[in-house]
């Protein structure tokens, strides 16, 4: 079976033939080492033209196509084409990534350029807009971007003597462009009467702003600021493709193949004619070049490198050539030397000297030459054509024998035979044609027989046979030399062939993946020798596969290089090397073969770093040796997180519903109940899914999670407190090395990881926007600053944040298969390590990407499943325990050594200062010294050592461990059975926490009479659980089935229990022991219910819909109801024991009479005068209003009435526990939510005395207590409940200013060419005054005059035009607030008109203005902070939202010298309405116009924004930060008080609670001050009530009413 591994011998690339000259620019340069580094297709070469060495940058995945070098000469950045093309940045001397820039651009990246001080790299997009963007390399992040140019821009640089301005040009275009906090503004140049408007191709920057740049005509323009000044014309005679500057001066270099020499004022030194040299040829082309010292490197069109000495300049030294422009397929290797043929679509042949790395020979035919073949003794080469026609050259002096044409399609495969008497022809019109070789080339032979082009042709080593392989991938022999096809099977398996280069036949059916195109592999070449076989493909993928080759998708190693398609792959003749050519990139790669002998001395070359993995990540059969997966580990590979509606997609659902919504809203709604509930106890612990998620806080309570809750455990007062921040299921669970803090992850469409303190319970950070569907595995780094988390998408992405900024870091895909854990590197903060399906990835961080190498494991053992990692004393050493019970020891990326620790899958590990802990399967705790030597102690987890203080049960002798923590001379251990226990060093084991197993928990019963209740789950267990002080279990059993349902007896002696398979049982209450059991039914038990009074009689209902009736006391069935259309969901008694009420999954409500079971049909009027003795139906009139807007998503599954009829408690399939007032009447009744359980909730049930709710998790199995607070008791809370659905419409009050500015549209003045339609009538033709309400709607400025409207906005005439802003009357107050502020103590006030600020001077009356503005400003505020004196920021209207000079943008300056420090371009679109700073300066808020109402936080000097999101969807009219506070802020606007949070990178927003005073109404809110204790806010709210409130916290507590308006107002 070893045929299906992947060879174990490696190709290590050796040389590159070629340099890409066409389609780039700019891209040949020296580094400091006096190296020249350059790029072909897909790889990036560091050549020393001393040594004769190349050395290669692999890490890109196709063709690159834009370089550039830093400052220091030593780093390079390249940028690649793609879908979701990225930039390196690397080191040219040890050619390893430093950094990787991602996610910003599409379709590829055309230049790049580092600045002055090489902190920042700027990079042009070939996307439609081609946008340019900033980077800060070193930490991967994006500064700012823009759009670039509608057309193409061929050139980028800073300029080098101004920071922060940079000069790009392209198609008819030179933009010089600034940068200010996150925004890129250009200005076009003004081409003028100076010369022609025209294409621009390269450019340089100079002193005193000038810039010099080379265009399509040969001249050079020269520009100082944006105006052309001169142009040199005729530099060159056609376009000036490069320009390089240096300390001497400037380099061009053009089409017309001259290099001209410029000195630093650019008057003409030199010029060197290439065309004119020995090595020139007519058409030569320079693309690059790079000038130093007395050295000039040149790069041409047609792939050649030139270094020229100035001083010898007419004897250019040619060091590095290839083929140039069309395809490149023809391959041949000579017989007994090392040579290579290749041959390309340029019609050069060319030789290549595999020993000296250098072109021999080259030749120019007539033709473009398709493929190539050379005769065995090495005397002729015979060379097929594209036009169809074939010649045979002499190897020795290049000069023909003979030119044949006997077809018009192409020549794809042309073979000489083994004893070189034939040579076999291959056409495109599918033929093959056979000549003598002897006879001049005379045709001696057809082979007709395939139906499509032939693609690979050869030879039986005897010469009697041939192989053809067709388009259609058909494979056919023909006898030689006549042609007659081959059929028979027998004579066919005697056949030795003398090469393999077919892609189809029995012996190499494994090169196919499973499911592909027939033609996708280009080539291959058997080395029988070696048994393997190297294939090239259209993916720009060479491969090395066992050979023979037998079963489909066999494993191989794979190599990247080539961009594209890989043309032709051959051996060399003593398979020394593998060559391969590319076709579109035409290049020729060599490739070093190294044996497998040899691989164990070069253990360096192992593992290749690289983006794209060597190793065969995706051949897709498995090893045959992989063992078969843990039952345990393929249950959890298996589980997808998937959820039908997640709770993002809430707010939107909701929106659809908007009608139904209007439609019910008109009616008079029920309030929502006084009551409230608060989380009070979980019993539940996640083990069964998750690994090393429990641990010990600073001062020993114990924190895990369960659910969608955080939860904090005390165990000396046995109390649980509670982290509520999240809405789904959590899935893991970090703690930071100071164990203070803690991180948790949850599944989401956009899930997030939270980071929370366990002191005061609050979110410190929320991290999002880089997973799918789920966080799987989260980890601090050892100083607590970063953390790594891994997805559940299907690439597993690994993400690295600084989790206190909320920044992402850097990013990667993971694995294909699922990753159990990361773990970071406690020694070095930029290393880290995945586990997971076959896989142990050490990580490194370059920049904005990770790096990964896969864990060598040699002949160790194989590719394991790891379930857990940790690192050692080193930062070398690492630790992963294997889903086999063994620990793997990894130096560096290399399997040391394996030990054998457990039975079974190794789940958990946890590394101590001497040693290590394990846990696994087998149910044991084992400690090891430092270096797993030896086990020092184990711990068997069993019954019988439970300590008598135990919280509860064990239910089986040693219980999988999933999870192990040490502290407090305590080994703290969770179990998939979800049970916490605390195992002391000397023996004994405390339980302390647990819940149910695997399974969906749905049976609740609570006791008539006590505070316990009974559960039954589908992990076939019944269970008593103590609700109040002791919070234990009481009592457990086993059952034969799973459960869906229980009940007690009305005298609580009685347990009657419902099971999954049709029967039910009843026990006695107290020892869980059988008293009687039947077993009527197929189907699921879904309800069992007692009669009230003295339980005579027991209700069973089940899925195959009856009901069965039996009297307890004779143990028989007296009654069946008939008459259900589906299966049974709910059952209720009437208090008299003779009526039920029934629910159906049909959404039926019936009615049956006990005993007998006769059905009754109730009009809805009389089922409310019944008095129930339980309710805990969902269906009927007074219970309508239960139902969400969203009802088609999602189901009410459970409700219960308190023993009051007061509260109706809900449970549903999303996961909310609500409360209603009963009874909800009307649809879409006001509620109080709250969010724990994640997904459904399965039954919930009010305690006997209605003190507690009991409520049941189906998937999370858990079982919550809440308290139950009625409204007299209830203190002051900030963690209540959440509103309801829907905003009222009945609050009422108008007032008519309001109203219009909330209608107000804003025009925007996008462009100065655009003419405006005007609104309104000129003041000498109004009639009147129009009245308030009839005021035209907003319109901005007359249009400019006529003279303006042309382009040429920068374009100064005569001075004397140039006007001078005096004086602006007028101030902005109709829409506006809060936009004038006193300045210089009281001297200056600063306002804003139109789109200028102005500061007016009120003694002497004088205004100055800030003017940057491009169209009208809507808000203004003044920094408050002493650091920050006289700093203004404002916000205009803008247009779209594409990061544009048109975008609505904040500009940040200095009211006293009017000097901008930064633009903040938003994605506001339409404007921004309202701005805020923070306490200390740093932070501004901004509020847009859009219709989200975004709310944004930006650290405005860098420019950075920190956290958006959605505000309202009303008008927002003023947000503000607390004065005190960095983080906290309070917006209002239409109907809304909002109280928001800044957690890392999220916003966390409550709505203001109206919740003490009667009749208070949720009004619309003007503006907001905080009173002289912070946490007290004032609002004033604008509707005729005209009111001042006072909030404290989130709540309002006091209203006080204004002088009423009068009627002159």
């Amino acid at each position: 079976m070893a045929a299906r591994s992947a060879p174990s011998c490696h190709l290590r690339l050796e040389w590159v033939y070629g340099y890409r000259g066409h389609q780039c620019r700019n891209n040949l340069y020296y580094t400091a080492a006096k190296e020249i580094v350059y790029f072909v297709a897909g790889v990036g070469v560091v050549y020393s033209p001393r040594e004769h060495r190349q050395k290669f940058y692999r890490g890109h995945s196709d063709d690159i196509i834009s370089l550039a070098l830093h400052p220091d000469r030593v780093l390079v950045a390249t940028g690649q084409v793609g879908k979701e093309p990225y930039i390196c940045v690397w080191d040219s001397y040890t050619v390893q990534t430093v950094s990787v820039l991602k996610d910003v651009h599409t379709h590829g990246i055309a230049c790049l350029a580092f600045d002055l001080d090489g902190q920042r790299l700027v990079s042009v997009g070939l996307d439609s807009k081609n946008a340019v963007c900033v980077w800060d390399w070193k930490r991967g992040k994006m500064l700012s971007m823009a759009p670039g140019h509608t057309d193409r821009i061929f050139d980028i640089s800073w300029d080098l003597y101004q920071p922060n301005k940079l000069v790009s040009c392209g198609v008819k275009h030179i933009k010089f462009w600034s940068l200010c906090g996150n925004a890129l503004t250009p200005k076009r140049g003004v081409f003028g009467k100076t010369g022609d408007l025209q294409t621009i191709l390269c450019l340089a920057c100079a002193r005193d702003e000038l810039t010099y740049s080379g265009a399509l005509n040969g001249d050079i323009y020269v520009w100082k600021g944006i105006n052309l000044i001169r142009t040199i014309q005729g530099a060159h005679t056609a376009g000036i493709f490069s320009m390089n500057a240096c300390e001497e001066g400037f380099a061009t270099g053009g089409r017309d193949g001259c290099i001209r020499l410029w000195d630093l004022t650019f008057k003409p030194i030199t010029v060197i004619d290439l065309r004119e040299t020995e090595q020139g040829y007519k058409g030569l082309s320079v693309r690059s070049v790079c000038w130093r010292g007395d050295h000039i490197l040149v790069g041409t069109q047609d792939s050649e490198i030139f270094e020229i000495v100035v001083h010898e300049r007419n004897k250019p030294f040619l060091i590095m050539q290839g083929h140039c422009e069309g395809e490149l397929w023809a391959l041949a290797v000579h017989p007994t030397k090392p040579l290579a043929v290749t041959g390309s679509d340029d019609r050069s042949v060319r030789i290549w000297s595999l020993v000296d790395h250098a072109l021999i020979a080259r030749c120019n035919m007539e033709e473009p030459i398709r493929c190539a073949a050379v005769n065995v003794d090495g005397i002729h080469l015979a060379l097929g054509m594209k036009d169809g026609s074939f010649t045979v050259l002499r190897v020795r002096d290049m000069t023909e024998v003979v030119h044949i044409k006997d077809r018009k399609e192409a020549i794809h495969e042309l073979k000489y035979s083994p004893d070189g008497t034939y040579l076999a022809v291959g056409c495109n019109d599918s033929s093959v044609d056979i000549y003598g070789v002897a006879q001049r080339y005379k045709k001696v032979g057809e082979c007709v027989g395939s139906i499509s082009f032939i693609t690979h042709l050869d030879w039986s080593s005897d010469s009697r046979y041939l192989q053809t392989n067709d388009g259609n991938g058909k494979r056919l022999l023909f006898k030689m030399p006549g042609g007659k096809e081959v059929t028979s099977k027998e004579e066919m398996k005697g056949i030795h062939w003398a090469s393999w280069t077919c892609v189809s036949g029995l012996e190499v059916n494994g090169i196919w993946p499973k499911y592909s195109d027939i033609n996708d592999i280009n080539s291959v070449d058997g080395n029988y020798v070696g048994q393997v076989l190297v294939t090239a493909d259209d993916y720009g993928v060479v491969k090395l596969f066992r050979y023979p080759c037998l079963r489909k998708g066999a494993k191989f190693r794979k190599y990247i290089g080539h961009s594209a398609h890989v043309t032709n792959v051959r051996w060399s003749h003593d398979y020394q090397w593998v060559i391969s050519i590319g076709g579109a990139d035409h290049s020729v790669f060599q490739w070093k073969f190294v044996p497998e002998r040899k691989l164990k001395d070069a253990l360096h070359i192992a593992p290749q770093e690289s983006l794209a993995e060597s190793n065969s990540d995706d051949s897709d059969s498995d090893l045959s040796d992989v063992p078969e997966l843990d039952s345990e580990i393929e249950q959890e590979t298996q589980l997808t997180y998937h959820r039908q509606v997640y709770k993002e997609d809430l707010p939107q659902l909701k929106e659809q519903c908007k009608e139904k919504q209007k439609s019910a809203a008109s009616k008079r709604r029920e309030r929502a109940p006084g009551n409230s509930i608060r989380l009070h106890f979980i019993h539940g612990y996640r083990g069964y899914d998750c690994r090393s998620n429990l641990f010990y806080t600073q001062i020993g309570e114990i924190v895990y999670h369960v659910a969608a809750v955080g939860v904090i455990y005390n165990r000396q007062q046995n109390t649980q407190r509670f982290y509520l921040g999240h809405d789904d299921d959590i899935l893991c669970l970090a703690i930071h090395p100071l164990k203070d803090y803690v991180a948790t992850g949850q599944v989401g469409r956009d899930p997030s990881v939270h980071v929370w303190d366990t002191e005061t319970i609050k979110p410190l950070s929320i991290l999002k926007g880089y997973h799918q569907y789920g966080v799987c595995a989260v980890d601090f780094s050892a100083d607590g600053k970063r953390l790594a988390s891994v997805g559940i998408d299907d690439s597993h992405t690994v993400v690295l944040w600084d989790w206190k900024k909320g920044e992402k870091l850097s990013v990667a895909r993971g694995s294909k298969d699922k990753i159990f854990v990361v773990k970071m590197n406690p020694y070095v903060p930029d290393k880290l390590i995945t586990a997971g399906i076959k896989h142990m990835k050490f990580w490194r961080r370059a920049g904005g990407g990770l790096i990964g190498r896969k864990g060598y494991v040699g002949t160790l053992g194989r590719s394991d499943t790891m379930m857990c990692a940790v690192y050692g004393w080193t930062e070398e050493m690492a630790f992963s325990g294997t889903s086999t019970g063994d620990v793997c020891i990894w130096r560096d990326v290399f399997l040391v050594k394996t030990v054998k620790a457990h039975d079974g899958p190794v789940f958990s590990m946890h590394a101590l200062e001497k040693g290590f802990v394990t846990g696994g399967k087998d149910g044991v705790v084992a400690l090891w010294d430092d270096s797993f030597e030896r086990c020092l102690k184990t711990y068997a987890i069993k019954r019988a050592d439970l300590a008598p203080g135990s919280k509860g049960l064990l239910l089986e002798d040693n219980p999988s461990i999933r999870a192990i923590s040490l502290g407090h001379g305590h080994i703290l251990v969770g179990t998939k059975n979800g049970e916490i226990l605390e195992v002391d060093k000397s023996g004994p084991i405390t339980l302390l926490v647990q819940g149910h197993m695997e399974g969906e928990v749905w049976g609740l019963a609570t006791h008539p009479y006590l505070p316990i209740c009974a559960t039954v789950s589908d992990d076939k267990t019944l269970r008593i659980w103590d609700l109040s002080p002791s919070h234990c279990m009481l009592a457990v059993r086993k059952l034969k089935k799973g459960g869906r349902c229980c009940c007690f007896s009305p005298d609580g002696k009685a347990l009657a229990v419902g099971l999954n398979d049709g029967s039910f049982l009843m026990a006695n209450a107290d020892t869980l022991e059988d008293l009687v059991s039947f077993h009527h039914r197929k189907d699921i038990i879904s309800d069992i219910q007692f009669s009230p009074g003295s339980g005579k009689y027991l209700a069973v209902a089940s899925h195959d819909t009856f009901i069965d009736i039996y009297n307890v006391v004779s143990s028989k069935r007296v009654g069946i109801c008939k008459g259900a259309t589906s299966y049974i969901t709910h059952i209720d008694w009437d208090t008299r024991g003779k009526l039920l009420q029934v629910n159906t999954g049909a959404k039926e409500q019936l009615f049956f009479e006990a005993p007998r079971g006769k059905k009754q049909a109730i009009p809805s009027v009389e089922v409310e005068k019944i008095s129930w003795a339980s309710w805990t139906s969902v269906l009927g009139l007074c219970c309508e209003g239960i139902w969400p807007i969203i009802g088609e998503v999602t189901d009410v599954t459970a409700s219960c009435l308190t023993s009051d009829k007061m509260v109706l408690a809900t449970g549903d399939d999303l996961g909310f526990v609500k409360l209603f007032r009963y009874p909800a009447k009307g649809k879409f009744g006001k509620f109080k939510k709250y969010v724990a359980h994640s997904t459904h909730v399965t039954n919930v049930r009010w305690t006997y005395d209605d003190s507690m709710l009991v409520t049941l998790g189906g998937a999370d199995m858990s079982l919550m207590v809440w308290t139950n607070e009625t409204e007299s008791y209830r203190e002051r809370r900030s963690c209540d409940s959440e509103e309801s659905d829907i905003d009222s419409e009945e609050d009422g009050g108008y007032d008519s200013d309001v109203t219009r500015e909330n209608e107000i549209s804003y025009t925007i003045r996008a462009l100065s060419t655009n003419i405006r339609p005007m609104f309104g009538v000129k003041p000498h033709l109004q009639q009147k005054e129009p009245s308030v309400d009839e005021r035209p709607p907003v319109s901005r400025a007359p249009p400019q005059p006529e003279k303006l409207q042309s382009n040429n906005v920068g374009k100064k005439k005569r001075p004397i035009e140039d006007l001078v802003l005096e004086l602006a009357f007028g101030y902005r107050g109709r829409d506006c607030r809060n936009n004038v502020h006193y300045l210089n103590d009281g001297d200056d006030i600063i306002y804003h008109t139109a789109s200028v600020g102005i500061l007016h001077n009120l003694a002497t009356g004088t205004q100055s203005f800030y003017q940057e503005h491009n169209d009208d400003i809507l808000c203004l505020t003044v920094n408050q902070h002493p650091k920050f004196i006289n700093i203004v920021a404002t916000g205009q209207v803008g247009d779209s939202a594409d990061m544009s000079a048109t975008a609505p943008s904040v500009h940040i300056w200095d009211a006293v010298n009017k000097q901008t420090l930064s633009v903040l371009r938003c994605s506001h679109s339409k404007g921004v309405c309202s701005v805020s700073f923070s306490a200390t300066g740093k932070l501004l808020l901004s509020v847009g116009l859009d219709p989200e109402h975004t709310v944004t936080i930006w650290r405005w000097q860098e420019g950075a924004r920190i956290a958006s999101r959605a505000g309202h969807n009303q008008r927002i009219f003023v947000a503000e930060f607390r004065p005190d506070s960095d983080t906290q802020f309070v917006s209002v606007g239409i109907k809304h008080v909002k109280f928001w949070t800044l957690a890392g990178r999220a916003l966390l927003s409550k709505k203001g609670l109206l919740s003490t005073l009667e009749d208070a109404r949720m009004q619309t809110m003007l503006a907001v001050a905080f009173g002289a204790v912070p946490s007290v806010v004032m609002s004033v709210c604008g509707k005729i009530t005209y009111c001042v409130e006072w909030w404290l916290e989130r709540t309002m507590g006091l209203c006080l009413p204004c002088i009423p308006p009068c009627e002159t107002d």
